[in-house]
């Protein structure tokens, strides 16, 4: 019997696939540009923006559609609790049905969440991005990435749909515990090593949110984007080109948002003419969920299904999700009456079918995974979500030295998040994402407490308790009981922050947006009654996003900061605070003084930043960047290029010694910034364009050297030109973006040298250890 070419592995996919595509009816390459979300919600509880209104009608019968193929498979473990073993096979079965029923044989997709860990019940749950971006560690969560992508391998998964790229631009938002930071350079270099690791382990990785999100007007979730050209060029893009060209994704998301009166999911000079022509993409791009629907529903820039597919197609999405409504019969039907030309429907299913058969999907031999058991938090998972989230607990204060606790002292821990397992987790957690649907069903992981945890790590301690409050309600009933813990005690530790939710139904997470930087509820004025009591008060934030704290700045002993450090976050958080964990996180968002005055990050031209001209003062409480330690650094032998004149396309190095002068191991990051005293267009006042974090013993020294390149000075001009200029600039080290070391300054000379696409994007760094 002779194999059709395009089941023939020895053949270039590119000739595999337009084979297959000349066998293929209308019916059945659409059939490819579509998901199936089996179990989806529709009672207006659901996990997805609008999901009992985009589900309510839906009809399609599964076995008869099948008939004609299918494209993807959507959360077949992240819609409900089941366990993994069983899942597993539950979706092989799935896929032989699929592959049985279509004349080709060729299975879906399958693609599950995976922001923090495998969203699925009893997978581990990772810090959040925040956390990552906190740690400064890209090596530490390129193998975390991989873990998740060998759990979602095991299983039968194909795409996960992570790593989130946005920038964040206003801490007011709720996806800031989504996000990686407030930097570009620094979510591009976190953002590529995820990709790095999920790539390497098979899965597709998708990016998210393609592109602006995270600039909505006034914090509000899917509101219009606000962004300026250069703003968009420069803040916006650059993590997105980073992991593509550095991390090697194979898939990107389209943002829900529109920029300008012009949707991203209707935008081809976003999705197709940057995207694939400049940047030479060539993977697939997904719809987010019911986002094709909503250029109809929501952006009203269509009038029907068929216009509603015609420019979701135009633009560049090529995969409807999470469900069919209108790549399907809609879009057949336009089609034929001449109204979406055919060629549309064949560019997309080309990608997607490329992309199958890069995953073995269109081989012969293809069979489905299918488990006898699975472990999707074994103890080398936790191992790793320990060692992360350790690495990203931020030592935000200790002025009188406080911390580490003494170990046989009296301790009242007092507050909302100290005894609660969810305190944890973030809003795309299986936890906190599904399981508030399904009160019957244990966590399925282990989550130590916070209490608990101390308890563990300060056996000697006397250790009282009380909650004082809640998360977000107003009732103050519990001050009275929480100010006569903290008088009795010799400390108290005050455990506040957020409760992750959706769409209101936390205090931080996907559309849970907060009109101002104040503490939740009535946490601050707790906090202000234990301060009251004359007792040292260590304050721990367990939170998605940073909250303003002036009003207690000096009032505290000291203050701890830990962005939803996943299910080993209370044994990190409590090794902080006993001093087993030696402090190295550093702040990836700037923490404000004042819960006005936001939108704010630290990437202000000369006009954003504090002056005469404004009774108003932005200046952070603590900058990004900052972080303390148990231990003491001194940087010795900064030494620079001895040319302090390079061109517009030379090199320049940077170097210093950072040595531990203190009595116990630590961590120091080294910070490269730039300052651009003139240019055409307003610039940053300062910009991260390096980092490297140094892991040292107690007397250990390590050299470590920036290679500069007049690349990472480029900007996007008054044209719409990324450039680089001549000119003087300061490369400046620092322990965060204010606390600067060392300076070095240079000239550029040469003419204006415009850049592309091949242009250097990351700083290289050496170390030398001594």
């Amino acid at each position: 019997m002779t194999t059709a070419p395009w089941r023939d592995r020895a053949l270039p996919a590119a000739a595999r696939v337009d084979d297959l595509l000349s066998r293929m009816t209308l019916e059945e390459r659409t059939a490819q540009l579509y998901g199936v979300w089996v179990g989806a919600a529709t009672d207006g509880e659901g996990v997805a923006p609008h999901q009992h209104d985009m589900t309510a009608d839906r009809a399609a019968d599964f076995d008869e559609l099948i008939t004609r193929g299918l494209g993807q498979l959507t959360r077949s473990f992240g819609t409900a609790p089941v366990d993994p073993a069983l899942g597993a096979r539950a979706l092989a079965r799935a896929q032989r049905r699929i592959a049985e029923a279509g004349r080709f044989g060729i299975p879906a997709v399958a693609h599950e969440e995976c922001l923090a860990g495998f969203t699925a019940w009893r997978a581990t749950a990772y810090p959040v991005p925040l956390a990552w971006g906190a740690a400064f560690d890209p090596p530490l969560v390129e193998e975390m990435a991989r873990a998740i992508g060998r759990d979602l391998r095991a299983v039968g998964v194909h795409q996960g749909l992570a790593p989130v790229l946005d920038v964040v631009r206003d801490p007011r938002w709720g996806r800031v515990e989504e996000t990686i930071g407030e930097d570009p350079y620094l979510v591009g270099t976190v953002g590529a090593a995820y990709v790095r690791g999920l790539e390497s382990a098979g899965i597709v990785a998708t990016l998210k949110h393609f592109a602006g999100y995270a600039s909505s007007a006034g914090a509000r979730n899917l509101a219009p984007v606000r962004a300026g050209t250069r703003e968009f060029a420069d803040v916006t893009l650059p993590p997105f080109e980073m992991a593509l060209r550095e991390g090697g994704a194979r898939s990107v998301m389209a943002a829900y948002t529109e920029r300008d009166g012009i949707p991203a999911s209707a935008d081809p000079e976003l999705l197709t003419h940057l995207l694939r022509d400049e940047w030479g993409f060539t993977g697939t791009v997904v719809s987010d969920y019911f986002g094709i629907g909503f250029l109809q529903t929501l952006h009203r820039v269509t009038g029907t299904p068929a216009e509603t597919a015609r420019l979701a197609l135009e633009a560049g999405i090529d995969v409807e999700l999470p469900t069919v409504k209108h790549y399907g019969e809609a879009l057949v039907a336009a089609v034929r009456a001449g109204e979406v030309p055919e060629e549309l429907v064949d560019r997309a299913a080309r990608r997607v079918l490329l992309q199958k058969c890069e995953l073995g999907l269109l081989d012969e031999d293809w069979q489905p995974q299918t488990p006898e058991s699975v472990d999707l938090d074994p103890a080398a998972n936790r191992a790793l979500a320990r060692r992360l989230a350790e690495e990203s607990v931020v030592l935000l204060d200790n002025p009188d030295c406080l911390l580490p606790l003494a170990p046989d002292t009296r301790i009242a821990v007092v507050g909302p998040r100290a005894a609660d397992a969810l305190a944890m987790l973030g809003c795309y957690s299986f936890p906190s994402h599904v399981l508030p649907h399904h009160p019957e069903v244990d966590l399925g992981i282990g989550i130590p407490t916070l209490l608990e945890s101390l308890r563990a790590e300060l056996p000697d301690a006397k250790v009282t308790f009380t909650e004082g409050c809640g998360v977000s309600d107003p009732d103050p009933s519990g001050f009275t009981e929480a100010i006569t813990r903290a008088s009795e005690a010799d400390v108290c530790v005050a455990v506040l922050g957020d409760r992750a939710g959706l769409f209101g139904r936390g205090t931080s997470g996907e559309g849970c947006d907060v009109a101002d930087l104040n503490l939740p509820g009535v946490q601050g004025a707790l906090l202000d009654a234990l301060v009251a009591t004359g007792v040292p008060v260590v304050l721990v934030l367990l939170t998605g996003r940073p909250y303003a704290l002036g009003r207690w700045h000096g009032r505290l002993g000291a203050v701890v900061q830990a962005f939803f450090p996943g299910e080993e976050g209370g044994p990190a958080v409590t090794g902080v605070l006993s001093g087993r964990v030696n402090p190295s996180g550093r702040l990836p968002v700037s923490v404000p003084r004042v819960p006005g005055g936001q939108p704010w990050t630290y990437l202000q031209p000369p006009l954003g930043l504090a002056g005469q001209v404004s009774s108003l003062d932005p200046t952070p409480l603590y900058p990004f960047g900052h972080g303390r330690s148990y231990t003491s650094f001194a940087w010795e032998d900064f030494s620079a290029g001895a040319d302090p004149e390079i061109g517009t396309d030379g090199s320049y190095d940077v170097s210093v010694t950072v040595r531990n002068t203190g009595e116990r191991a630590g961590a120091e990051v080294v910070q490269l910034y730039l300052h651009d005293p003139v240019a055409s267009v307003t610039r940053p006042d300062v910009r991260l364009i390096g980092y490297r974090r140094l892991e040292l013993e107690a007397g250990e020294s390590a050299r470590v050297t920036f290679r500069f390149h007049a690349d990472l000075s480029a900007f996007t001009d008054r044209s719409g030109r990324r450039v680089v200029e001549p000119g003087a600039l300061e490369l400046r080290l620092g322990a965060s973006s204010t606390d600067v070391r060392e300076v070095a300054r240079l000239r550029l000379t040469g003419a204006v040298r415009e850049v592309g696409a091949g242009r250097r994007l990351h700083c290289e760094t050496d170390v030398l250890r001594n």
